[in-house]
């Protein structure tokens, strides 16, 4: 950012805003109005810091993650009540793959907060095991565990999105990344949002 400041504040959140808020929706199961609320607070703790920030976007994402695993873990005693709503997410309803898109936005909808919040930073986001582990504060093993049995899940949802095999099954030969990111459509169907201009 060139600019400095206030104004630097105001050009990063016209640039990005787009972008961090599809996130937003991600971590939240499609909540639109819950994103919304999760980004403001983000962007709202980031103010106050900002001439100190090195890594604005970095920084922000980070407080995002952090404050939506502060949420489910408050919440995670009462029951559950996501309703999924398709994310306002360019060519998420148009295309060859249309129709696995919106069932795969329903099924993330249906996941356990933590599960979702996992599966969004792992193929959304593209994080490796260790920084979904050190974002959310949890075990690198709890983010391989719960990778696995929400890719299950997500199978259950949506059994078109390929066999059960993954990347426990795969494990052994010490190709788990690999084999996550080649199990099959789910990467196909990502968007990439630090690609996304707003």
């Amino acid at each position: 950012m060139e600019a400095s400041g206030d104004d630097g504040f105001r050009e990063f959140v016209a640039m990005r805003s787009s972008a961090l808020l599809q996130l937003a929706v991600l971590l939240t199961g499609g909540d639109r109005h819950a994103a919304e609320d999760l980004l403001q607070i983000a962007l709202m703790k980031s103010y106050g810091r900002w001439s100190r920030i090195e890594q604005p976007e970095a920084y922000i994402r980070k407080v995002m993650y952090r404050q939506q695993v502060s949420r489910w873990r408050l919440r995670r005693h009462r029951a559950e009540t996501t309703v999924p709503v398709l994310p306002d997410i360019a060519g998420a309803t148009h295309g060859p793959d249309a129709e696995l898109r919106v069932a795969l936005w329903g099924a993330l909808g249906r996941l356990t907060k933590r599960q979702r919040t996992v599966v969004v930073l792992r193929y959304f986001e593209d994080l490796p095991e260790g920084e979904v582990a050190a974002q959310l504060g949890i075990a690198v093993g709890t983010v391989r565990s719960t990778t696995y049995r929400s890719l299950a899940r997500l199978r259950e949802f949506v059994p078109e999105l390929g066999p059960e095999s993954g990347p426990a099954d795969d494990a052994a030969d010490g190709s788990a990344d690999d084999a996550a990111d080649d199990s099959g459509q789910m990467q196909s169907l990502t968007y990439t949002p630090k690609g996304v201009q707003g």
